[in-house]
């Protein structure tokens, strides 16, 4: 099929919407693999959907990735893997429910080079797809940049996609989703690959009204319906009569609840003048930015955000500081991993360089809870023993 036609065919627009459908077995307990796992996102979206887990194996080259990942989850060195290379998945052949994962994209992204296979790191899709042949789960989930869908006219995308039919034998589902039409202010639009080991009907989880702006995620930022002057908290809630139950206590959280203190950002992340200026430059005759700042909708985060300073690139927000001090700022690294799903009970664990790293390279939380309730992700699951 033509990537282009393949598009609101694949959405569920006439089911009932995902954020109300029910597990059809909660109690169950999904046995989950990932590679190239980063910080966890598919970890953290099952906890915030309240189902339990067993972690089979997971694994990612970046050692300040995997301290993120310990500190953040149940798994023990025998479960991890700092090579895919090297990792044999045959022994877990028949005991993973779900695996996930998304190779390096810098090989196909817009951000890149663009060179695709010709880059190595284009080539660990492979290695992806050997793991899904040894290990034989019931359910993959592959995400990746849509950048994999365009590159070389569409070339690229069909070898990926007949690699997991002919290869693995998976039945197989794709389409381009956006953040910010799961709940997220953020404009980042994925591939996400779906296989299933039988075949099996399928449509992808229809978009919702998107409830809040970047600036609502921020941690210095008191000007919206959120914020509860009383307590100085900011409970993020789809409607006020839970936000009310919640800043009271008589309710609990529900997976798209966010709730967070409202504090003075560090001086740190505040621009300097001389830096201010050069963000809000116009660019060069290679490289033309918008000059635009405090997006409702915040852009693609980006791995490499600390050291990109440009307002067409980055997201930069102003704000009036107690001292009465108009500056220009950048995300810090807790609203970073906020705008990518992360609630603040995830530990962040290293410095802000690998932290701003960890969140732009991580996978939207928001948009796999979607998924996985599409999915009904617990019909896939075993009951314990």
């Amino acid at each position: 099929m033509n990537i282009d036609q393949n598009t609101q065919a694949n959405i569920d627009n006439e089911g009932i919407s995902w954020v109300d459908k029910q597990f059809s077995h909660p109690e169950r307990t999904i046995r989950l693999a990932t590679s190239f796992s980063g910080i966890g996102a598919i970890e953290y979206a099952f906890k915030r959907l309240g189902l339990k887990t067993e972690i089979v194996f997971a694994g990612d080259i970046d050692k300040n990735c995997k301290a993120t990942y310990f500190a953040n989850y149940e798994i023990n060195e025998e479960q991890w893997h700092n090579d895919i290379h090297s990792f044999n998945a045959k022994p877990y052949k028949g005991k993973v429910d779900l695996f996930v994962g998304g190779a390096p994209c810098q090989a196909f992204s817009i951000v890149g080079d663009q060179l695709g296979f010709e880059d190595t790191r284009g080539t660990l899709f492979r290695e992806f797809a050997r793991v899904v042949k040894e290990c034989k789960p019931k359910v993959f989930i592959f995400e990746n940049v849509q950048g994999l869908f365009k590159h070389d006219g569409g070339r690229t995308w069909d070898v990926v996609r007949k690699t997991f039919e002919d290869y693995c034998g998976y039945d197989i589902h794709y389409q381009l989703l956006n953040a910010r039409d799961y709940g997220v202010p953020q404009t980042r639009e994925r591939l996400y690959c779906i296989g299933f080991r039988k075949k099996t009907k399928f449509k992808y989880p229809a978009p919702i009204q998107l409830r809040y702006k970047m600036y609502d995620f921020l941690e210095d930022y008191s000007e919206c319906v959120f914020f509860s002057k009383s307590d100085g908290v900011k409970y993020l809630a789809n409607d006020e009569e839970h936000r009310k139950k919640l800043a009271s206590g008589t309710d609990v959280e529900r997976f798209n609840d966010f709730i967070f203190e409202v504090k003075e950002v560090d001086d740190k992340f505040y621009l300097s003048e001389k830096v201010a200026k050069y963000v809000l430059a116009g660019g060069t005759k290679t490289f033309k930015t918008s000059t635009k700042t405090d997006l409702d909708i915040a852009r693609p985060l980006l791995q490499s955000m600390h050291k990109m300073h440009r307002a067409g690139v980055d997201n930069y927000v102003t704000y009036r500081r107690d001292k009465g001090i108009n500056g220009i700022r950048k995300l810090t690294p807790r609203e970073c991993h906020r705008l990518m799903g992360f609630r603040d009970d995830f530990r962040i664990v290293v410095g802000n360089t690998p932290a701003y790293m960890q969140a732009g390279n991580s996978i939207v939380v928001d948009v796999l809870m979607a998924i996985l309730k599409q999915l009904d992700i617990t019909r896939y699951g075993i009951d314990e023993k």
